[in-house]
């Protein structure tokens, strides 16, 4: 009999009133915002500083990725099922799916197998209406800024080719990256050149999910860059009065979501950057409520550990002023085959020659953990197609390296395929041998963070600037940003920003190409290589497999 999908699993729990989430929590259910009987928003009064000081934080990781993805979330999620299974009080912190991805190549994102998020299609389809306020809110200031070139009272000089705000839309369409708009005449607008992100990759995405509470949000709207003026002055959000209104479009979506995992164990969902182009992980507001109501957090942070990791360490815990307690890498032997050297069609085929090979990426990831003060604990994802001789060749290795392996089953098996993997989680974690650091000061240069990140992390023997680059950098010395951290905006398939340079690439330098800047977010973005904020479908997109019936039955979510 063949294995149920990931759609089927879900749609055949029996799942639990959202008011027994809360009972889990120990929060009255009066305190919800109900969307129905199986979604929640929580309100931000329940956050507690006091019990997030004595609650312990999981980061959950990942090698360098193929393009399918290690199974970080059904990691996170089973993990979470594990710990709730050895007695602990656990809850999992994870970020939205975006309907790019999910229409695009995904298919869906809220974990896999027998670990999963439920309501699954609801997760993945609009969920509470977070993506939407926060596309209305980047929308809405790009319609201000428009109207005020426009109109001659209160104008405030904006330069039209000098305008660095774009609009948003949650979808690949690859045709809106470079538009113009304005044409038609007088009565239609100011002709200029324009263009489209994806939502994750709005600066009010990341902005929601650095505030630490509404007054916070405003703030940091306030100070979103929006471009030049023609005598060469710079304009934020505030001089356009946009905040007040783009905070009151995110008032219920700056609240954290409760939703549940397959065994009825309290899940938070809130926001959902992505880490290869910003910084990917959830929110700070949910990574808090999570520690304020439970004893333990899992949460993870986007792509391969040279992304999300670093981001959650060096951006997310400084503004945060949180520290993880234990880290987990998430390994498969499909992409150590991948990075030994396996073609696509070869990623199930057995080579321990190859898997050898391969574990140079996740010795160098295990390297990296350390540099933050964290030993992580390896979990192999499995697969039906890994050997024992695969297995235990990267036991014995990670072990030589000082660092733990365990087999995690969640996909297959729920929480008890993952009560080793928990035990060994929970011991690193009250051990309190772990003593995170961040990688870098952020009052040091921009040049030297971004050196530090590249060779320490990447392996690079050095940062080439292209002429942009450094044209960019002395506007953010100019508008006084260097102090900010830095969000690196790279490939997700390799150390390096070259996307064929697989395993543990050595004798390389990555180029900056250019810069932008999420003044109201708290970080500096250095762009290496082609990065698409918008991207494209595939030739054959997930969304042509998905269907629902006159039922209302959802098919074709994975």
């Amino acid at each position: 009999m063949p294995f149920p999908s990931d759609l089927e699993i879900a749609q055949n729990c029996k799942m639990r009133h959202i008011n027994d989430m809360a009972a889990r929590l120990e929060v009255d259910a009066d305190l919800l915002e109900h969307y129905g009987k199986y979604k929640a928003k929580l309100p931000l009064s329940l956050i507690n500083p006091e019990r997030i000081s004595k609650a312990r934080l999981v980061l959950v990781s990942a090698i360098t990725p193929t393009p399918a993805g290690e199974g970080k979330t059904t990691t996170s999620i089973g993990l979470t099922e594990g710990l709730n299974k050895i007695g602990k009080k656990a809850a999992v912190v994870l970020r939205e799916p975006s309907l790019g991805p999910v229409f695009g190549i995904k298919g869906g994102a809220a974990g896999g197998g027998y670990a999963q998020v439920v309501p699954m299609e609801d997760i993945n389809l609009h969920f509470t209406g977070d993506f939407s306020a926060i596309e209305k809110a980047n929308n809405l200031l790009s319609a201000l800024i428009d109207n005020n070139l426009q109109n001659k009272e209160n104008n405030l000089g904006l330069d039209p080719r000098q305008i660095y705000w774009k609009r948003v839309m949650d979808m690949n369409d690859r045709s809106l990256r470079h538009i113009t708009i304005g044409l038609g005449g007088k009565a239609n607008g100011i002709p200029r050149e324009d263009g489209f992100n994806i939502t994750p990759a709005s600066e009010v995405m990341a902005i929601l999910c650095m505030s630490n509470d509404l007054e916070d949000l405003k703030n940091k709207l306030g100070n979103i860059f929006v471009g030049f003026t023609f005598d060469r002055k710079p304009v934020y959000a505030r001089d356009l009065k946009a905040q007040g209104a783009m905070a009151l479009l995110l008032k219920d979506a700056i609240k954290p979501n409760l939703v549940q995992t397959l065994e009825g164990n309290p899940a938070i969902i809130h926001g959902g950057p992505f880490a290869n182009i910003a910084q990917g992980t959830n929110t700070i507001l949910a990574t808090k409520m999570g520690l304020s109501l439970s004893d333990y957090v899992v949460t993870e942070a986007g792509f391969g550990a040279d992304l999300g990791a670093e981001k959650f360490m060096d951006i997310k815990c400084g503004y945060a002023g949180l520290a993880p307690h234990a880290m987990v890498l998430v390994a498969t032997i499909r992409a150590l085959r991948h990075h030994g050297g396996a073609r696509k069609e070869e990623y199930n085929t057995p080579d321990t020659g190859r898997v050898e090979r391969g574990f140079a990426n996740l010795a160098k990831h295990i390297e990296n953990c350390r540099k933050f003060g964290m030993n992580p604990v390896v979990a192999i994802n499995h697969f039906p197609t890994d050997t024992p001789e695969e297995i235990d060749l990267v036991i014995s290795r990670c072990a030589e390296m000082g660092a733990r392996a365990i087999v995690a089953r969640g996909f297959a098996e729920g929480g008890e395929g993952m009560k080793d993997l928990a035990r060994a989680v929970a011991e690193e974690a009250e051990q309190g041998n772990n003593k995170f650091k961040p990688l870098y000061d952020w009052a040091i240069p921009v040049k030297d963070k971004i050196e530090t990140i590249a060779r320490e992390i990447y392996g690079a023997d050095g940062v080439n600037y292209t002429k942009e680059a450094e044209a960019d950098l002395r506007m953010i010395e100019k508008l006084g940003l260097s102090g900010l951290p830095v969000c690196m905006a790279k490939t997700q398939k390799s150390f390096s920003d070259d996307e064929s340079k697989i395993g543990r690439p050595t004798g390389f330098h990555v180029t900056v190409r250019e810069f932008e800047f999420a003044v109201g977010a708290g970080f500096i973005i250095p762009i290496l290589g082609e990065m698409m904020r918008m991207p494209g479908l595939p030739a054959t997109p997930a969304s042509e497999g998905m269907d629902i019936d006159a039922s209302g039955v959802v098919s074709g979510l994975s």
